[in-house]
């Protein structure tokens, strides 16, 4: 691994790379506010739109077609070059913010979040596959402080505009806003963004493998999200859905044994830098949904603090990581990546164990203190795993890398919702029985109790997240650059 120092002029906005990085952190910047404008404009949609009942799928379906389209459109970036994925992906994005600006119904509402979904499953993972392309392990060091403060400077801004637009403009303007963003991104991908020709060969595209991928994937992750929600886990539907969800994934690890250009080829199952980096990744998953899903509730319903109190609570996570982020090139430089990784993973069960504190009669600055430092934790550990994975291979497989990374992500935050919905559920229904009411209703000390537990279980994760680290080597051999 390189130790050259490196000038943050030389790789900052104003540095000859620098509206490539911009054009990026734009991209991303669209997925980073989407994360959070919307759910502060709910009440605000329902009244207009009504489906209250429905509205939980404006997040699942987002979720689902952003998770199984991330390894496609990563094995196409290497196919075809990173540049029109990537413009292919904003496309989309503002196509689905257009429709869902306009949309007449809750059913429309979430077919057009679909969308929405398709396109950031390609801005996320080949905007960083941008970044593994440009700049080298030393560089990234730096440009990483960078990426992580879009998503930081996100965690306010969208609260903040969701709250105003709904407040006092209206809730269409929350994808109003994408387009200006967007528009800038594609024109600076367009004009800046020049990468070598990708050579002009004949490819078999694995369409099979695709589809069994995309349907499978899907098919798991609903299960995953939607048992004990929609339907009880001992259902006809969640049997159903699960078991076609492992028969499908079955078939696409058999299709992909023998598909000459597979799209998520079997070896980046079976190298250790790769499966620790994607188990490491599985458990931020994890660990961010519990937080994000849990923490709010816990500052409105068990503290009694306002939405907006609470959704800067959880801000605080998301503070904790860019900053984090922007110190771990220094030391994964210095001292390898498993070093930097498991310093940031034995940060992060403190702040679980500061978690596991917080009672009744705690104050939202001790929630949001602990959410600091598991940010602090995840700053240190995911950074350095998605570079780490990245330089261990060549461009040509660096986007299918990517999005496996990605997707172990998404597969995490669902396996998280259904983990810690059950834990919720079930200390809830050993009070007051099975047919209680949701989550959302329930007097404090109640619901206290249920989330605490889930503290629990995000402890015991972020221990496991100690165990995936300290498989990642601590030196890996960087490749070389095409871009």
């Amino acid at each position: 691994m390189t130790t050259e120092r490196i000038d943050r002029a030389s790789v900052g906005l104003r540095s000859e790379r620098g509206p490539i990085l911009l054009a990026v952190m734009l991209s991303v910047g669209l997925v980073a506010i989407d994360a959070t404008i919307l759910a502060t404009a709910v009440p605000s949609v329902v009244d207009d739109l009504g489906g209250f009942t429905q509205f939980p799928w404006l997040f699942s379906i987002y979720l689902l077609a952003q998770a199984v389209s991330v390894p496609i459109y990563g094995k196409l970036a290497d196919l075809r070059g990173r540049k029109p994925i990537m413009l292919v992906g904003v496309g989309l994005f503002l196509l689905g913010s257009v429709l869902c600006g306009f949309a007449w119904s809750m059913p429309a509402l979430i077919a057009f979040r679909l969308v929405q979904g398709l396109g950031a499953g390609a801005i996320q993972p080949i905007g960083m596959t941008i970044v593994g392309d440009i700049y080298t392990v030393a560089e990234r060091a730096k440009v990483q402080g960078y990426l992580a403060s879009v998503w930081g400077i996100s965690s306010f801004v969208g609260p903040t505009l969701g709250g105003l637009f709904s407040d006092f403009l209206s809730w269409r303007w929350i994808f109003f806003v994408n387009i200006p963003l967007g528009i800038a991104a594609a024109w600076a991908l367009v004009r800046r963004f020049h990468e070598n020709a990708v050579p002009r060969t004949s490819h078999r595209i694995d369409y099979a493998g695709a589809v069994l991928l995309a349907v499978g994937g899907s098919m798991l992750l609903l299960g995953l999200l939607e048992g004990g929600v929609m339907w009880s886990w001992d259902s006809t539907a969640s049997i159903a859905i699960l078991a076609g969800a492992v028969v499908l994934l079955t078939a696409f690890v058999v299709v992909e044994r023998r598909a000459p250009e597979p799209v998520l080829p079997l070896w980046v199952l079976s190298r250790r830098v790769l499966n620790s980096a994607n188990s490491a990744a599985l458990l931020i998953g994890v660990l961010m949904i519990g937080l994000s899903t849990y923490v709010p509730l816990f500052a409105q319903s068990v503290l009694g603090t306002s939405a907006l109190v609470a959704g800067f609570a959880l801000a605080a996570m998301t503070l904790g990581w860019p900053i984090a982020a922007s110190l771990a090139g220094r030391i994964y430089l210095r001292l390898g990546f498993r070093t930097t990784m498991l310093f940031g993973a034995c940060i992060v069960v403190v702040g679980a164990g500061l978690l596991l504190t917080v009672g009744t009669e705690s104050s939202v600055l001790h929630l949001a203190g602990a959410c600091f430092v598991i940010g602090i934790g995840l700053g240190f550990s995911a950074s350095p795993s998605v570079v780490a994975a990245q330089s261990s291979v060549e461009w040509q497989t660096r986007g299918v890398v990517t999005g496996a990374n990605m997707f172990a992500r998404s597969v995490g935050s669902a396996i998280g919702v259904a983990a810690f919905g059950a834990v919720a559920n079930g200390v809830v229904a050993a009070r007051l029985g099975d047919d209680h009411a949701d989550l959302e209703t329930l007097p404090g000390d109640v619901l206290a109790p249920a989330i605490h537990d889930v503290y629990y279980g995000a402890a015991g994760a972020a221990v496991l997240l100690v165990a995936a680290v300290l498989f990642m080597p601590n030196r890996i051999p960087e490749q070389p650059n095409r871009v």
